[in-house]
């Protein structure tokens, strides 16, 4: 969407080009692309915009704005530390994965099946900018219902992604039917996993996180990529 609007507003010691404030989701939404990306976070230049946010370099007169030892008011270090996490929804559940394990999140693809497959949660392969990769259910993998999902069937349909996580040089990928984004939360607001889950979804849950009212299932991902390579072996 950047090169729609040609307005830059500077950030620190760089200029970015905030057009989602402008012809986005917070601007007058004339811009042509959310037709295609429905919301402005699922856009390629908005993703490049907020990797330069975060990867740029600290003033230097920062680190001299904080206080030498943390006070009362804000607790100390560990306790004020936030973890990063993506929110997306299979089915009728919510689940987090850490932002680090993810590579992209694309609009969903045809899935092209595989002859003699063993495992009913590998679906195929889709083709992602002429990369091949293995797609799979991931409500198949954690024993999650989709079919409870209740009124949400065509909202699902629109909203659709396809997800992209793994190592460097081993990705895989997974539709999710809804992806809320980012989410921080500190690990004392974590509370335990009940014993009422699936036996699949309770071995790859290390925690719940409250968000919104509903219960969000944070996913182990040592634990969720071990499972992806067994369903692929």
């Amino acid at each position: 969407m950047a090169a729609l609007t040609g307005i830059a507003q500077p950030v620190g010691e760089i200029e970015i080009d905030d057009c989602w404030r402008q012809i986005g989701v917070r601007g007058d939404r004339s811009c042509p692309l959310l037709d295609q990306h429905l919301h402005c976070r699922n856009c390629p230049t908005y993703k490049k915009i907020a990797r330069r946010l975060l990867d740029r370099a600290a003033p230097s007169a920062y680190r001299g704005g904080w206080p030498h030892k943390p006070s009362a008011e804000f607790g100390s270090a560990d306790e004020e530390a936030l973890q990063t996490v993506v929110l997306f929804r299979v089915g009728e559940e919510w689940l987090a994965l850490p932002v680090g394990i993810f590579h992209e999140v694309a609009e969903s693809r045809r899935v092209h099946s595989l002859p003699h497959r063993r495992n009913s949660a590998v679906l195929g392969i889709a083709n992602v900018r002429g990369e091949l990769l293995i797609c799979l259910s991931l409500s198949e993998l954690l024993g999650i219902d989709e079919r409870k999902e209740g009124g949400q069937g065509t909202r699902s349909k629109a909203f659709r992604r396809l997800v992209m996580v793994g190592e460097r040089d081993k990705r895989v990928a997974f539709t999710v039917d809804e992806i809320h984004g980012l989410h921080r939360y500190r690990e004392r607001d974590a509370l335990a996993v009940p014993a009422t889950i699936g036996k699949a979804l309770s071995a790859a849950t290390v925690a719940v996180l409250p968000w919104q009212g509903r219960a969000v299932g944070c996913l182990d991902p040592v634990q969720l990529l071990t499972m992806l390579d067994w369903s692929i072996a």
